[in-house]
């Protein structure tokens, strides 16, 4: 057995990799697309895909299923297991990406989802399924709840030396992306019972989040101060997870502030048709919610649409609200895609108001390097500037920085994900993040397992 990676060993996007269980079958995890300074890897798959027999995807971020068409182009025509949420939403996901990044022929698209539809096989959480497997061995995985976006999981895969024994079983666990603890409308995951090998994401391996009390009174600081000069505050929020958990934070924030309060007033904007649909998604698998949001449905609240919410979907009613809030002193909030400012809807924002004195930016997720976002947050404390659309814009906008918000475990979560397995890994891959977050995260696991354990750096 051995473990390839085609993508986020460097960094944390590209999510690509090969369980390879004998020289006759592979199954892949993840397909994801490169973004910021890896964005200028080639997208084709240069990695043998003859004896790719599945593939497996742990969630529907971009960046770990946007190469699946490329995939598919290469040949593979194996079946791709997913959970029930996730689905219903790669598909859109597929869409999109085929839209912004290949082609905007309907047909071509059309055709490319016929195909992508045609190999989906939706699995629920729990569940055991049988892995097409050549050779030796066989193979079986199965599919635990990860608490980063909807759908998103953890996946356990059991590969079976013949005669079949729990002594001939070695199992590898793939983490995929996890979640914080305190994440809204999600659960928090919980660890396997065990693990043999372990190939885990590291992109706050060497930080830990602020409380989730401490990161709601920190939000609502942030905007009440920024709304005070009647200015407008932009938040980068990536369409499916961090959009709908800010959605349901601004919720509770608007139903808590008193009657007089402006909060009950203000304007919450969210620019993103993509995100849009996926917020549709979300209350379509209330299931899956946690149980305090499920509490708030039954009270009659609407965490994810509530009245002072108003949704833009074309780009002509984009257009005329970005027109109106430069030309009207109206405070309001607005959420739009892509998370990184690596596209979408922000950068027109960011090209109109980055300028502006009254203007705050409000980052509440990772940055890869190289993207816009990156840059904004490194030049915009100094008063420096960024290049939008050939433009170069001085950055006198205010830059603030919330990490706790981001959907990926921290330091700690990465940490009581190993430790509260009954049975350790005796080898662990790090994988997804930055060189300072895997070094650091495998100094700690290295400090808390003892030196029995095989921690490796992913390169």
């Amino acid at each position: 057995m051995r473990i390839l990676h085609h993508g986020a060993v460097n960094g944390v996007t590209g999510s690509c990799h090969e369980l390879a269980i004998n020289k006759h079958t592979s199954i892949l995890i993840d397909c994801g697309l490169f973004q910021g300074e890896d964005s200028k890897a080639d997208l084709s798959i240069e990695f043998n895909v003859t004896n790719i027999t599945a593939l497996i995807v742990t969630h529907c971020h971009i960046d770990h299923v946007g190469r699946i068409p490329y995939l598919l182009a290469a040949g593979f025509k194996g079946p791709i297991f997913t959970t029930l949420a996730s689905a219903s939403l790669l598909p859109l996901v597929i869409e999109d990406a085929l839209k912004v990044g290949v082609t905007r022929d309907p047909k071509i698209i059309k055709a490319c989802l016929s195909l992508l539809k045609k190999r989906i096989i939706a699995v629920d959480y729990k569940s055991w399924f049988e892995l097409p497997c050549k050779g030796e061995q066989t193979a079986k995985a199965r599919f635990q709840r990860a608490g980063h976006i909807l759908g998103s999981a953890y996946v356990e895969i059991d590969i079976i030396n013949k005669p079949s024994s729990s002594k001939n079983t070695h199992r590898v666990v793939f983490s995929g992306d996890l979640g914080a603890p305190y994440t809204p409308l999600l659960p928090a995951p919980k660890p396997p019972y065990k693990a043999d090998t372990l190939v885990i994401e590291s992109t706050y391996g060497d930080k830990n989040h602020q409380g989730r009390k401490e990161r709601t009174q920190t939000l609502k600081s942030v905007i009440e101060h920024a709304v005070a000069d009647n200015g407008v505050v932009l938040v980068p929020a990536f369409s499916i997870g961090r959009t709908q958990e800010l959605l349901y934070e601004l919720e509770q924030l608007i139903y808590k502030a008193p009657e007089n309060s402006k909060w009950r007033d203000i304007h919450v904007i969210l620019d993103s048709p993509m995100a849009a649909n996926f917020t549709e998604q979300y209350k379509k698998f209330k299931h899956l919610w946690d149980s305090e949001a499920k509490r708030k449905v039954t009270k009659g609240r609407h965490p994810l649409d509530f009245k002072n919410l108003t949704t833009i979907d074309t780009h002509h009613e984009h257009k005329a609200i970005i027109n109106y809030l430069a030309t009207h002193q109206t405070p309001a909030i607005i959420l739009a895609a892509s998370g990184m400012c690596s596209g979408g809807r922000i950068v027109n924002y960011l090209e109109q108001f980055l300028g502006d004195k009254t203007t705050d930016v409000l980052f509440v997720g990772y940055q890869g390097r190289g993207t816009l976002g990156r840059n904004i947050q490194k030049y915009g404390p100094s008063g420096g500037y960024v290049v939008i659309n050939n433009t170069r814009i001085t950055i006198n906008a205010k830059i603030h920085i919330i990490s706790s918000y981001s959907a990926h475990a921290d330091q700690n979560g990465l940490i009581k994900f190993v430790t509260g397995m009954r049975k350790k890994p005796n080898h662990i891959k790090i994988v997804h993040g930055d060189e300072n977050a895997k070094r650091a995260l495998a100094i700690k696991y290295k400090e808390l397992l003892g030196g029995d354990i095989k921690v490796e750096v992913g390169k």
